[in-house]
């Protein structure tokens, strides 16, 4: 090793480094080292008077003495003072001052040599700070090699430039960077083009962003495509920032990666059979950044995306498994198509179910991806996903987390929380911990059930994270106690319930507390327990009493830490509780006693305040504490009119009454002020309304989606009401540019970069259908990257296998994983076997009403778009199913909302409206409203219907705009897509029904309403219905929850009732209210 290019004691210092056993042997290691390099830079130099000189090696910039530099060995040999320089970098690595071989830094920058300059850019950029002194005797050097003919010196300092130029130096270097854009070696153009969008990020007032946009056009169409792949970079970094000025480069950016995929390039760009994996990954991700929220721009990538995607699935290897995931990401970014979108499945689905750790990886990144906002598409990998949550990789664990996260919606909120806490209990990890409960927090907040159930949740965390939890949150669970509900004054008892459940729950945690108690669920605990104790089944309140205050006299552990401002809130609460009891026990007396003795001035003076009313006025504790007063509004006398008698008496005496100065200037600033920040009382005009199909809906999915007949649906911006071009894709447009920027010309680009190649037919891929692509075998092609990918594989038929019992709990838990995402099945009934814990879960009870969904035909491969017909029928927009179309036309009806097929079998119709009855006789002159044929044909002795009666609810079906409502038969998954779409909610809680008593009793409500029954769920009480009115143009879900009350006559009732049409949400709500009551 000594004979090589390393010296022996450079060799020694590495050997010993790499094994040392701690970190305290290596700092001895390294200072020694300090020593001998100090040494070695001052013994060489040593001058007649024996000082150490440093010397100057010809051409640097560092002054010196000529004669120095003859004596100093680093000096004459150049080669010892590039090693030297390493081992200061070694030095410097490893967290020691290397300060003093920057000098030599410097000089060796200036070396004639490349090898040694490149050393000298090297630890200087690695070593300079921003700030010091030694970064502008560099500039001179760098302006030398910028514009020196040799190319190795001009590469070297544009490197350097990236990384020694600071902000106030870029006009010194500018004009250089830009004139080597023309340099006729590719190296230095490459490098060019890098370092001048370095500088337009540290001074965009010296290089603007205008002349970089400018430069990049012109170098996207270099005739060397290193170039080409440098200048992607900067595409895609200024991309993000501003995405417009880019946006007519889509065309070009497509023509760009078509050459690539079709093998245009030269062969030392392919890697591993792949061409020019790097570009291509990079051209999909500049394709995801433009094309996002942008139907116009995706259009045009959909066809060389499908390519794309096919020709990497056929390789099989790593380099063409980055390409699918990037292209995954792309897909699920830019504006949706359902045939790119069912090819990204199938490429997730190949993944999750891969026997590599990294590819699972992929699978679930990708999954999170698309779950996101096609959430159709998970349901596919439920038993994947369970898999992947009892994965010893951790890296893996954290992933499948962030996904439970993302695909979380009413109907699974209470499952996945429920695993994020299990998670949460084992994890030591505090980022892990703390992005845990965040995300617990957040999904509590916007998905909970009921308040009771959010109550315990975040109590719970409490318990397992409350040092992590935001303070905020224990503010909205007190205030959701105090307040309630808040909706009307009826949901008093329901509020009065919910308290009593929280006091419950709290007094139990005061009974057997954990050793360690975070601050934030002390606090909470004695708030809840001072205001509310009294309401507590389960302790008396004396009890509770001395519990608080053996809590406030035991560990500080079970004091969150015993901080005074905790000791202060449980003093408080024992105070009230004292007060609500009407007594004081002997442990508070005993604990207030104690505390008039305390160091803290504050809970000294609350015990002592305490004491002289217990003692001397105990009349008053009732005024003082007042019962569940949290809420009260507190009066404030702005005007201080319990002065009045003070100042009165005063003036008797001859005091000087108080009068206003003339000159006052606090009057006018407070003027000046509200007339400045006065608000604008004007409304907002009101939005005009849009239906289903515009806005954000435009353009979904592929061309046969016609909307011929729907008034309101335009097509996408740019579309041609879905002609296609060569194999039925939408050809690209070329969209105009600025006048004045150069055309990106790239007629001759596929003659540069390698020979013509002959056009490639692409062959036809099945692709999976949208309700399952579990298998991600794919029929693969005769041509792919030029021949490279595995040949057709022949599936063998498969074999039905007897089910475990694991295997079956897995499927439960995934049941109820993936509820309310559209094309997870019901789960399975539960097994002898079944673990107690798992069958305490909500069990999902497959209606027996709803019809299974229809098997869908498998589509053609590659993105295929049908052109659009001139006559199309009427399109449901709601995705519901009605009686078909009349119209006969050649293009089909394609539901546009809907994720998954509905059922075969179409729902009933829509009731329609009652035949008028026949005429009646006229009735007397002197009934006013008879007279004005008022009576709608109701003969003047026909008895009214009687709501008493079985009779009479199934007469009076709920009617809206007229007509009545229409059962709407969906099944369970698709009510839980629906219940996400529909903004208009309106709760109502009845808190004692005899007529809903039960859930058969309430789901025959529902449908004597004329509601579909969509599931009862036995195990939790709960019932979920659907109806459409106007013809399926409004929508209506209801959620209904049954609480039997003590005595088993009468229960609780919670209805929700969510639609799209706030007046029809409303009207529902009533109406199912008075019935239920």
């Amino acid at each position: 090793m000594s004979g090589m290019h390393l010296s022996r004691e450079f060799f020694e210092l590495i050997k010993a480094i790499g094994e040392s056993k701690s970190k305290q042997e290596e700092d001895r290691i390294i200072a020694r080292e300090v020593m001998t390099l100090k040494k070695k830079l001052e013994t060489g130099g040593a001058g007649s008077d024996g000082r150490p000189t440093l010397g100057m090696i010809p051409g640097s910039p560092i002054p010196g003495s000529a004669g120095a530099a003859n004596g100093n060995a680093l000096n004459t040999n150049k080669k010892k003072a590039r090693e030297f320089l390493v081992r200061v970098l070694y030095v410097e690595m490893l967290g020691h001052d290397g300060s003093f071989g920057y000098i030599k830094a410097v000089e060796l920058a200036a070396s004639q040599s490349i090898i040694h300059k490149r050393t000298g850019y090297l630890v200087c950029s690695c070593c300079l700070s921003p700030d010091h002194e030694f970064r502008f005797m560099l500039v001179n050097q760098m302006q030398r090699d910028l514009i020196s003919s040799n190319l190795l010196e001009s590469c070297g300092a544009l490197l350097a430039v990236t990384s020694l130029i600071t902000a106030d130096l870029v006009g010194t270097v500018s004009a250089q960077v830009v004139g080597l854009l023309e340099h006729s070696a590719e190296t230095v153009r490459k490098k060019a083009i890098i370092a001048l969008h370095r500088l337009h990020q540290l001074a965009p007032d010296v290089v603007t962003k205008q002349e970089v946009i400018e430069k990049v056009r012109r170098m996207l169409c270099d005739r060397d495509p290193a170039v080409m792949g440098s200048t992607l970079n900067v595409i895609e970094a200024m991309a993000r920032v501003d995405v417009q000025p880019f946006k007519d480069l889509v065309p070009s950016l497509i023509s760009i990666l078509k050459q690539i995929c079709e093998r245009r390039l030269p062969s030392e760009y392919d890697y591993h059979r792949i061409p020019a994996p790097w570009m291509q990954m990079k051209l999909v991700r500049i394709l995801s950044v433009i094309g996002k929220n942008d139907s116009s721009a995706s259009e045009g990538m959909y066809e060389i995306l499908g390519d794309c995607l096919r020709k990497a699935e056929e390789a099989g290897i790593n380099a063409s498994n980055a390409i699918v995931y990037e292209c995954i990401r792309c897909i699920t970014n830019i504006y949706p198509n359902n045939t790119l979108l069912d090819c990204a499945g199938a490429s997730i689905s190949r993944f999750l179910s891969s026997r590599s750790q990294n590819l699972r990886y992929l699978g679930v990144t990708g999954l999170a991806s698309i779950v996101e906002r096609h959430p159709k598409y998970a349901a596919d990998h439920q038993l994947a996903v369970i898999e992947c949550l009892e994965d010893q990789d951790e890296t893996l664990l954290r992933k499948t987390l962030d996904l439970l996260y993302r695909m979380t919606n009413p109907v699974n909120v209470e499952f996945i929380t429920d695993r994020l806490l299990h998670f949460l209990r084992g994890s030591t990890d505090t980022y892990l911990r703390a992005d845990l409960t965040t995300k617990i927090c957040t999904i509590a907040e916007r998905y909970a059930p009921n308040n009771a159930w959010y109550v315990r949740t975040v109590t719970e965390l409490f318990k397992i994270a409350g040092d992590l939890v935001d303070p905020a949150v224990a503010t909205n669970l007190m205030s959701l106690i105090a307040e309630g509900t808040g909706n009307e004054e009826d949901d008093e008892q329901a509020d009065m319930v919910l308290r009593k459940q929280a006091v419950e729950l709290y007094v139990s945690l005061l009974v057997n507390p954990p050793n360690r108690m975070p601050r934030v669920l002390v606090e909470t605990l004695a708030w809840v327990l001072g205001e509310y104790g009294y309401l507590s089944s389960v302790m008396p309140l004396d009890a509770i009493i001395d519990g608080m205050c053996n809590l406030l006299s035991g560990s500080t552990a079970r004091l969150g830490g015993g901080v005074p401002s905790t000791r202060r809130l449980i003093l408080s609460a024992i105070m009230k509780m004292v007060a609500q009891y009407g007594n004081c026990p002997a442990a508070a007396a005993k604990c207030i006693d104690d505390y008039t003795k305390s160091s803290d001035p504050d809970a000294q003076k609350r015990c002592l305040e305490f004491q002289t009313i217990l003692t001397q006025a105990p009349q008053l504790l009732g005024e003082v504490f007042p019962v569940d007063a949290s809420l009260e509004d507190v009066e404030v006398d702005v005007n201080m009119s319990f002065l009045d008698g003070v100042v009165g008496e005063a003036i008797s005496t001859g005091a000087r009454p108080y009068e206003k100065p003339d000159d006052d200037d606090d009057d006018d600033i407070a003027l000046a002020s509200q007339t400045a920040s006065a608000f604008k009382m004007t409304p907002y005009e009101k939005p005009s309304e849009k239906t289903y199909g515009q806005g954000m809906m435009q353009g979904l999915g592929s061309g046969n989606m016609g909307v011929a007949g729907a008034p309101n649906v335009t097509l996408p911006p740019g579309s041609s009401g879905g002609i296609a071009g060569p194999q039925g894709v939408a050809s690209p447009t070329q969209q105009p540019t600025n006048p004045g920027e150069p055309q990106l010309v790239l007629r001759n680009v596929a003659n540069v970069w390698g020979k013509q190649a002959p056009p490639v037919q692409a062959p036809a891929v099945s692709v999976p259908s949208t309700s399952s692509f579990a298998s991600a075998t794919s029929s693969t092609a005769q041509t792919g990257y030029g021949g490279f990918g595995a040949g057709p594989a022949s599936a063998a038929a498969p074999v039905a296998a007897v089910k475990t019992a694991e295997q079956i709990e897995k499927e439960r838990m995934a049941a109820a994983l993936f509820g309310g995402i559209s094309g997870a099945p019901p789960p399975p009934p539960p097994s002898a076997t079944t673990q107690p814990a798992v069958a305490a879960m909500p069990q999902m009870a497959p209606a027996a009403s709803v019809p299974q969904p229809a098997p869908v035909a498998p589509l053609v491969a590659s993105p295929q778009f049908t052109p659009a017909v001139s006559a199309a029928p009427e399109v449901d927009l709601l995705g519901f199913d009605m009686e078909p179309s009349t119209t006969t036309t050649t293009a089909p009806m394609v539901d546009m909302l809907a994720p998954t097929p509905l059922a075969q079998s179409a729902p009933a119709p829509p009731a329609a409206p009652p035949a008028p009855a026949p005429a009646a006789p006229a009735p007397a002159p002197d009934d006013p409203f008879a007279a004005a044929g008022l009576l709608d044909g109701f003969a003047e002795t026909a008895p009214l219907p009687s709501l008493s009666t079985s009779d009479g609810l199934d007469s009076m079906k709920f009617q809206f705009g007229g007509a009545p409502i229409a059962p709407l038969t969906i099944n369970t998954p698709q009510f839980g897509e629906h219940w996400g779409q529909c903004p208009s909610t309106h709760p109502a809680n009845i808190p004692s029904s005899t007529s809903a008593s039960t859930l058969s009793k309430f789901m025959a409500l529902c449908g004597r309403a004329g509601l579909h029954k969509v599931e009862e769920i036995a195990a939790t009480n709960e019932g979920i219905a659907a109806c459409m009115a106007g013809g399926g143009s409004s929508v209506a879900l209801v959620h209904g929850k049954i609480s039997p009350l003590p005595g088993g006559t009468s229960s609780r009732v919670d209805v929700t009732v969510k639609s799209t049409d706030p007046q029809l949400g409303m009207s529902l709500s009533m109406y199912l209210q008075n019935m239920i009551r």
